[in-house]
Parts: structure tokens; sequence; C-alpha cells
């Protein structure tokens, strides 16, 4: 990826493309650091706290705090390019209410540390009047605590810890929570007759944490039994005593709900001790770097994610088609919910009496039935997305869909086939792929 320099890009209107846009940032550090996205014009921005108010002409500044360097940054740089896409489109539609979106993304170096630091200066200096980040739940935990005592809304695309909207009524997401991804995950464990799981998680890791959790209850729930329960800390080179008690633990499938840079490592560790068990993950995995790192090891492992790119819905095929002409590359689920996230915030900017802070934050909020690519979103009272999930299993190289998990109490969806494929459903082909294998 090409990494954009501190100045600011100017986002031109309606049919300029960002021609060389790198999503990539230095590391931000004591105040200094560089940022991506558009830049020329001035607004307000939005909120109370000390914020000036929202100026009512010029472009609408909208800020992005993402991980665009890093441990994880393939998740900011395919967020940052859904942004980017969802903001070309609604500027060369003529922008909201006749003012075109000014973009600013800041780079928060996959440290939540950082994220605080961040958002305080979109507020301060760039003068946002919402926030879209971030990807990791503790990065948004820190980001938003700031966009709360800022009065400046912010949604988040992807962090699904259920922290991260809870006591903060300026903070929404387009995201399904860990509590629901741990059913998904349960769930279709028990669909493939995998009555005995193993569990590895990242200690450290809001995310890893609540995920290994969420999924122990519920897959108990559905009279799985976990074999045993393991923890690591994000870059231990050797995971190899965790998993060799989970080789003797009698484990038909490991769940590991970690993210994409430890996943393929430990995989790896884990087929050289002779574990031939499938790995079960959340969306976390979701990179084009899994299959880098994982190689023919993660091949036949699953993972819940918020949309698969070969999913035959329209929407999907639609957001597909326009994200590889822009951007030259199958986009992730990260690349989704950041256009989902942008698409939001922008009808809720069309929507709302003001730009204010609050008056944006409780338009947010009302967001119901909307089209989203990777589902119908709305929000329920505490801010949350309600909507389906999909599994993915890593076949050559990349995500294929296999299956749709709805939450308990809807109408369970029909047998799907991906888009393109030539025979047979994919829930079938997903039962012949994990029916076999065990852990020595």
């Amino acid at each position: 990826m090409n990494l954009s320099a501190w100045n600011r890009v100017a986002v031109i209107a309606a049919f300029a493309a960002i021609a060389g846009f790198g999503a990539g940032c230095d590391k931000l550090g004591g105040g200094k650091g560089k940022g991506s996205g558009s830049g020329s014009g001035s607004s307000g921005s939005s909120g109370s706290s000390g914020v000036a108010p929202v100026a009512d002409t010029g472009p609408i500044k909208i800020g992005h705090y993402a991980s665009l360097t890093g441990s994880e940054a393939t998740f900011g740089v395919s967020t940052d390019h859904g942004v980017i896409l969802a903001m070309e489109e609604r500027n060369a539609a003529g922008g909201v209410k006749g003012r075109k979106i000014e973009l600013k993304t800041l780079d928060d170096a996959s440290k939540s540390s950082e994220a605080g630091n961040v958002v305080q200066r979109l507020i301060s200096e760039d003068k946002v009047v919402a926030l879209i980040g971030e990807v990791a739940s503790g990065s948004s935990l820190a980001g938003g605590k700031v966009a709360q005592q800022q009065g400046v809304p912010m949604i988040s695309p992807s962090s699904t810890n259920k922290k991260v909207t809870e006591g903060r009524d300026m903070v929404s997401r387009v995201c399904f929570l860990d509590e629901f991804q741990g059913y998904v995950v349960a769930k279709f464990a028990k669909d493939q007759k995998f009555d005995k799981v193993a569990v590895l998680f990242d200690q450290a890791a809001p995310y890893s944490k609540g995920l290994a959790e969420t999924f122990k209850t519920e897959f108990e729930a559905l009279k799985g039994t976990i074999t045993t329960s393991q923890a690591y800390t994000a870059g231990d080179p050797d995971v190899s005593a965790q998993l060799q008690s989970i080789k003797t633990s009698g484990a038909q499938a490991v769940f590991l709900p970690g993210y994409y840079t430890d996943v393929g490592n430990i995989v790896n560790q884990a087929r050289k001790l002779g574990i031939t068990a499938p790995f079960l993950g959340g969306d976390g995995w979701d990179s084009s770097k899994l299959a880098e790192i994982g190689g023919a090891a993660i091949e036949g492992s699953y993972y819940s994610n918020h949309y698969s790119f070969d999913e035959a819905r329209p929407e999907v095929k639609d957001f597909v088609s326009k994200f590889e002409k822009r951007w030259k590359e199958t986009p992730d689920g990260l690349a989704a919910l950041g256009y989902d996230a942008a698409r939001v915030l922008f009808d809720a900017m069309d929507k709302a009496p003001s730009l204010g802070g609050k008056d944006l934050a409780t338009t947010i909020a009302a967001t119901k039935d909307f089209p989203g690519v990777t589902g119908k979103i709305t929000l329920d009272a505490n801010r949350d997305a309600q909507k389906q999930a999909v599994v993915v299993q890593m076949k050559g190289g990349k995500p294929r869909y296999v299956a749709t998990v709805v939450p308990k109490g809807w109408p369970e969806p029909a047998a799907a086939t991906p888009a393109g494929s030539g025979s047979g459903s994919a829930a079938g082909s997903a039962a012949a792929a994990g029916s076999g294998s065990a852990t020595k």
C-alpha cells in the first residue's frame, strides 16, 4: 500500500478518483503523525464540551481513525477504502444537503493507547462533525471515551465488544456483537457435529477474551463440551504448551478468537505438533494476510464474518463490483463495514435537523432497516446493530461462503448458494468438509 503524507489531500467533487491515495500512515506519537483522506476547505465541528459550533456552509468534515500501520494494518486500510468509496459516491450524487463531504483519516498505529489522542486531534484540530472508527474494540473503547466527552457522534464499523457503546449515547455501531458472534460459531460447530471443542484466546485483548467467554456459554448451552480453555498473549512466538494441552484434550475443533496476525502463526504451530482438527474463529481473522501467514495450515478452517464477497445478494454483488473497480482488489468484511458505516452516517446527516452532536447522534441511533451490504441494519436501544452473520471456510487461500446464521428467534434462512457456484448448497459442502477431522 502507498502511504499518504500528512498534508491533506483534497477530495475533489463528483467524479474525482483519489488517484494514488494510500490509506497507510506513519505511526502517531507525541502529537505528531500522518493522515489521509480529504482536506481542502473548512468547516466547524459538531458537539459540545467546548467544541466550536457547526458551520452551515462549506464542506462537511468527518473523521476516521484506524489501524493503518502496526499489527492490524489491513483492518484499517480495508475500512478506509470502504469509507472513501462511500464518500466518493455520495459526493458524486451532490453530497449531503448540497454540501460536499470531506474525510480526514488518522492512523492510531494499531494501538489503543493512541486512539484517544487521535480522536482528540480530529475533533479539536480538524473540527470534524462525526467520527468513524475503530475496528479493534480496545481502540474503540479508548476513542469512544473522547468522542463521548466532546459530544461528537461516533460510529464503529466493526468493534464487536459489548462495552463499546455501553453508557455512551454518542457512540453507535453497524456490526453485530460478540454475544451474537459467539452464538454463531457455537451453533455452526454443533451443526458440523463438533461436540467437543477447545478454546485458545488472547487474554490481553477485550475482543478475544469476550468472544471466548460468549462462545463457551453458548456452546455449553447447546450441550457441547469445552475440553480445555487456554490463554496466550498477542505476539507470543511460542504457544506450544497450550497447543499440547489442546492436542491431548480430545477436541474435535479449536476455537481461536484472535486477530489474523497471530492466528496464522498459531495454526502453523498446531499442525507441526500433529493437531489436524479444524480451527474456528471470529471476524478478527478477516484479512487477505491470513492465507499468506497461515498457508496450507489454515485451509479447511472456518470463521464467522459480517458478509462474504461471494454471497449472491444483489447488494453484495453491486458493492464488490464497484470496490474492485475502484481499488483493484476484492473487498473483505472490514471494507464492507466501513462502506456501510459511512452510508449510515450520511443517511443520518440527511435526516437530522442539524449536524450538531446531539441531533446527529440521536438520528444515527434511530437507524432502522437500512439496506447495508452486510445486511439490513437496525440499531437497538443500545445503538447496536441487530443483523445476520455468515460463516466462511478457507479454501484455496480464500474465505468462501458456507452458511448464514441469524439471531435467535428469527426465521431460519433458506439454503443459499454462493454467487458463481456450480452445484449443491454451501451448507451441504460445509458439512462434508467439516465431518472427518479430529485432533490426534
